[in-house]
């Protein structure tokens, strides 16, 4: 059966570092069939030539995989793409990822669903939940960006001599952690597993008759897939825009929401200029339409190359996409090394846009729970701290609300090469008019 059968889910794994993110991913893929024992045995002799020894050679699926992406090494997707039985699912981000956080909120990866791995070791639980801890920060931004579903691996069991007892205490910490972000930890499946060892990654494990739940595998696999917003209207955030001799203007993007067909009228925001549909392709098959999850190029008719960059958004003339001059916005401050105060101006990453954005008032700040306003016009915002904010980019940008277009309605602030803060837009406050420019 070829994979694109099955329904597609974005996977994302999230952790502490060292709680066995990459290991679980390793040896699941490898239980799963999709890596053979010959090559996790080169991936362990090599592990031992190193004098990592043996333990790592899980791990190293996913290493040897991020090496050749910085080596600029075609690398073979099977380890980016797996099969359950019920779905086909692509790995956005090997874990241990520098830009994941990047990535994971401008929407290079829309991840549906997300693996959280927890270690039941004493001392690596606590790190990882603790505030400044990555699990809680991974929880708080996958809640934020609106990734629904998730799945905690509680992992290391084998550290902790199998027992229920310890399962159920770090169990406790990380269902309060998931609480308190917003997740209905009801229907949060909390697997004991030893990712080294194999334990109820896809084989239930003979070490823990007192665990009656799902393996891993089966939990992916009572996920659901998310309907495609094809009902809505047509956003492309462009990703590249290419001039072919003989063709004319090629703009490159993933369509976000709605449809696109050969011959319509599409408008290209924020120059406000408008276009026509001549053809279609992806992956150097040319299509009548596209829909949303489509990664297309199209041949865009009578708008000049010099008009459209990376970042624009293409829409329908009749509900054109909205540009912002300012907006106000809900974040979450990830890290910062001191405080920041308004006027602050960091760089935004939103869809495929980048650019300088001023905090030019901070209205609020809230309990992340609840949304609730704990002080009014606070002077400034550290690590932790959620609130409503005012942001004025230093050029017109084109973006959604979170409510209406999640997919290009969130965006990061990052600042000397690391994420500071990941928000949600929550209101358009002063839109740009291009004909009054």
């Amino acid at each position: 059966m070829s994979a694109s059968k099955k329904p597609h889910l974005n996977l994302v794994v999230t952790g502490h570092v060292d709680n066995g993110k990459s290991t679980t991913v390793g040896h699941l893929l490898v239980d799963l069939g999709v890596i053979d024992q010959r090559t996790i045995d080169s991936f362990a002799k090599e592990s031992e030539a190193t004098g990592k020894g043996d333990t790592f050679k899980y791990a190293w699926v996913l290493d040897s995989i991020k090496d050749e992406r910085e080596r600029g090494i075609t690398i073979d997707l099977a380890f980016q793409k797996f099969e359950t039985n019920k779905f086909f699912y692509t790995l956005i981000d090997a874990p241990g990822h520098r830009d994941f956080i990047k990535n994971m909120i401008t929407g290079a990866s829309e991840a549906d669903a997300a693996i959280l791995v927890v270690s039941v070791k004493p001392g690596e639980t606590e790190a990882a939940t603790e505030p400044g801890g990555q699990a809680r920060e991974h929880a708080f931004l996958s809640r934020t960006l609106g990734v629904g579903q998730i799945v905690v691996a509680l992992n290391k069991m084998d550290d902790a001599g199998y027992t229920e007892a310890r399962f159920n205490e770090v169990k406790g910490i990380v269902e309060k952690m998931l609480k308190m972000v917003g997740y209905n930890t009801s229907k949060v499946n909390f697997i004991p597993v030893s990712a080294w060892k194999g334990d109820n990654l896809v084989k239930k494990s003979a070490n823990m008759p007192w665990y009656k739940g799902p393996t891993l595998a089966e939990a992916l696999d009572s996920f659901t897939s998310p309907e495609k917003p094809i009902n809505k209207p047509l956003r492309i955030p462009i990703q590249d825009v290419y001039s072919i001799t003989g063709v004319g203007t090629v703009p490159v993007g993933r369509v976000e929401t709605g449809t696109i067909k050969s011959n319509q009228k599409v408008i290209v925001m924020p120059a406000s200029v408008s276009g026509e549909v001549k053809s279609i392709e992806t992956h150097h098959t040319q299509m009548d339409s596209a829909e949303a999850g489509d990664n297309i190029g199209f041949n865009l008719r009578g708008v000049d190359k010099k008009l459209i960059h990376r970042g624009d958004v293409i829409g329908n003339v009749d509900s054109p996409p909205s540009v912002a001059k300012e907006f106000e916005a809900q974040i979450i401050i990830i890290h910062h090394p001191t405080a920041m105060a308004p006027g602050y101006t960091p760089v935004l990453h939103a869809h495929t846009a980048q650019v300088a954005a001023t905090l030019s008032e901070f209205v609020a700040k809230i309990d992340p729970k609840t949304g609730g306003i704990t002080e009014e016009k606070p002077k400034f915002l550290k690590t932790g701290d959620a609130a409503i904010v005012r942001i004025k980019p230093v050029r017109p940008l084109a973006i959604e609300t979170f409510k209406e277009f999640p997919e290009i309605g969130r965006f990061a602030l990052r600042d000397m090469g690391t994420t500071i803060a990941a928000g949600i837009v929550k209101s358009i406050t002063e839109k740009y008019d291009a004909n009054k420019k």
